[in-house]
């Protein structure tokens, strides 16, 4: 009986090749060696993922724009000046008007030439700063605004409603030049801007 076990190791011997036996790795070692297709990983290291790195375009910075207020009187970005509404035709008027009998008064103690050619610049910048739709309103605000000049500002001599209907109808009166040319300004430059108006909107 001993000897085909005998014959079985020698012929297990002759068939291994020379050199120590190799042991079949365990725990963090079989980790380690790499079977087929598997890729080598690092022992005690998690598995991260690979991901293509992508430039990223810097963020755009916030534009600042600055808008200045324009006021009423102002001029837009084209240049022209801003256009008035019938009541702001009349709301300046009246206090551009007031303003230059004010001055004239504190000045020269009554509504002289100074308060006629206040007159005479209002009414033009009415009729210049109006809008197409409100051409009337110009050369209706101005006799307005004079005539109340003269009710506020006027020195009257004596109290009462028939005395200060007297000195209105008077301040008009002596005043007349002042306030027909200023009017009739205001309306020449008024027609002249319809009738451009209405040849500009044939033309095309």
């Amino acid at each position: 009986m001993i000897g085909p076990y005998v014959g079985r190791v020698e012929q297990s011997i002759r068939t291994q090749p020379p050199g120590p036996r190799r042991r079949p790795p365990t725990g963090a070692a079989a980790a380690a060696v790499p079977g087929p297709g598997r890729a080598p990983e690092t022992v005690g290291a998690p598995a991260k993922s690979v991901t293509s790195a992508r430039p990223r375009p810097p963020a755009a910075s916030p534009r600042l724009r600055l808008r200045l207020p324009l006021g009423g009187h102002g001029r837009g970005r084209t240049g022209r000046p801003t256009r008035l509404t019938a009541i702001g035709t009349g709301v300046l008027a009246v206090l551009a008007t007031l303003a230059m009998a004010g001055v004239d008064r504190l000045l020269f103690d009554g509504l002289g030439w100074l308060f006629g050619f206040g007159y005479l610049v209002v009414c033009f910048q009415l009729a210049v700063r109006v809008r197409y739709v409100d051409l009337l309103a110009a050369p209706i605000s101005g006799p307005i605004a004079f005539a109340l000049a003269l009710l506020l500002l006027e020195p009257v001599h004596s109290s009462g409603v028939t005395a200060q209907v007297v000195s209105l109808a008077t301040g008009l009166a002596l005043r007349a030049d002042w306030l027909f040319t200023g009017t009739g300004l205001a309306a020449l430059i008024v027609l002249a801007r319809f009738v451009a108006q209405r040849r500009f909107h044939r033309a095309r």
